[in-house]
């Protein structure tokens, strides 16, 4: 059952799960702008420039159902708080970092905030707010934090980045987690006490981690090591046999981390799938736009940022959008909408991917495909909250954001080896032109990608909104 808590303060606590989820997706892109300027004044060599980006998702990955794990045993309140000082302390690390090994720890710990932060966010929202029209314009909202975080992550970095540096893209999470953490002391309820004590899944926990760590390290380093090398080919047989260890251990676990009866719910299974698809999909291609900008037409990290304020809009609009639809249409038929609106978009989007096109030409493509990209994040969420019990919602949240993360990371580095299949060998303008002819190549495959989402979304059971589900109640904000 939610918590009693009266409107207004249910506003506010709102408003600052809001915050909590930006900051979340912000730490997902803010970086690729500073690349760039990041690999060449602490000396990453090429394709390792990525695990600044991947090492985040996969600590995030990898430890989320320990994180909504921990929200539902030790209090959703109390995780919530420990994981924003811990992005504040670990951004200051990364902005103090030196060279690769250490701004790589940073941001391994920021994943693992991260890894806390989600599924206490998410769990708070879905046991604070009733299921129905309430969570849902409740979910609305804290979507449309984070999917447009995913975009503005780029615009704030390249503002950051053009004016200030690239320190300046881990600095500023350090004063925003902190006031974060002190207002939630003070607005979000107290953890209710707990009447039975229950234990981690620690063996769990470690073999998921290690399993999806092995898995990225190896599809990332697999172009500069080769395919054939005995670390990579290791890596990936240790991570198959860590990832059986974790099925077998889960099966026989009295409280596992991840259990598996919650399967038997329809909407989390669909909504961890599409996760994993959205992510894969339209969460790999501000990565590709980022490098056609700079890499393909010289802009600069505050002219990629700008060109970043279309998509983030339109992001925006379709979150709140999809909550609409979801109201009338119900979660089935708003995701599928949602993904063929993407997919259409993102082809348009990929006619702009061309090294003698403008930016215009890519205008329409975002504007179409961001929409669809904020229905889906609304309705993804929508589903995979509908139908577990509160004292779950942690776990479950935990689930389907483990298969968000995961996702973004396997996406990014098979569409990042495929995007460079053609540019072997080339310079000067050959090399422009096959960089962004490969990149047209994959983001055509996301859209590809995006019908095998729709087709997952067939999954859903049909269902007819009700008189009253048309006409949710407004949630205040502030």
């Amino acid at each position: 059952m939610p918590t009693a808590t009266p409107p207004r303060r249910l506003g506010r606590v709102l408003a600052l799960l809001a915050l909590a989820q930006l900051i979340y997706a912000l730490d997902l892109n803010i970086v690729f702008v500073a690349l760039p300027e990041i690999g060449a004044d602490l000396g990453f060599p090429g394709q390792t420039r990525q695990l600044v980006v991947s090492v985040y998702v996969v600590f995030a990955g990898g430890f989320l159902l320990f994180g909504g794990r921990a929200a539902d045993l030790l209090g959703r309140r109390r995780v919530f708080v420990a994981a924003l000082a811990l992005y504040a302390v670990s951004s200051l690390a990364g902005g103090l970092a030196g060279d690769p090994a250490l701004i790589i720890i940073a941001r391994a710990v920021q994943g693992l905030g991260g890894a806390l932060l989600l599924p206490a966010t998410l769990s708070l929202i879905n046991t604070l707010f009733e299921e129905g029209p309430r969570r849902n314009r409740a979910l609305a909202v804290w979507g449309g934090a984070g999917a447009s975080g995913l975009t503005i992550g780029a615009l704030l970095g390249g503002m950051l980045t053009e004016h200030f540096g690239w320190p300046a893209v881990f600095f500023v999470n350090v004063p925003v987690a902190g006031i974060a953490a002190l207002v939630a002391l003070l607005i979000i309820p107290r953890d209710p006490a707990r009447a039975a004590r229950r234990r981690f899944d620690l063996p769990g926990t470690l073999t998921v981690t290690g399993g999806a760590t092995l898995l990225v390290f190896g599809l990332v380093e697999g172009p500069e090591l080769g395919w054939g090398s005995p670390l990579i080919l290791g890596a990936f047989a240790l991570s198959v046999a860590l990832l059986a260890v974790f099925a077998l251990i889960e099966s026989r676990s009295a409280d596992p981390v991840m259990p598996f009866r919650l399967f038997g719910n329809p909407n989390l299974t669909v909504g961890m799938t599409v996760t994993f698809v959205f992510m894969a999909t339209f969460g790999v291609l501000p990565y590709f736009l980022t490098m056609l900008m700079q890499g393909v037409h010289g802009y600069s990290a505050l002219e990629t940022g700008m060109a970043f304020l279309v998509p983030s809009l339109a992001i925006a609009a379709g979150t709140q959008l999809g909550e609409r639809l979801t109201a009338r249409l119900g979660t089935r038929a708003t995701l599928l909408l949602g993904f063929g609106v993407g997919a259409v978009g993102t082809v348009v989007t990929a006619f702009g991917f061309d090294a003698g096109a403008g930016y215009g030409s890519l205008v329409p493509g975002l504007v179409v495909g961001g929409v669809g990209q904020g229905i889906v994040w609304t309705g993804m969420w929508i589903a995979a909250a509908t139908g577990t019990a509160a004292h779950e919602q942690g776990v479950a949240n935990g689930i389907a954001s483990t298969t968000l993360n995961i996702g973004n990371a396997i996406g990014l580095a098979v569409f990042t080896v495929l995007a460079d299949l053609g540019t072997e060998g080339r310079t000067g303008e050959a090399l422009r032109t096959a960089t962004a002819d490969g990149q047209a190549f994959v983001v055509l495959l996301t859209a590809a990608g995006m019908v095998v989402g729709l087709l997952v979304t067939l999954g859903l059971r049909r269902r007819r909104a009700t008189v009253a589900e048309e006409r949710p109640e407004p949630v205040a904000v502030g």
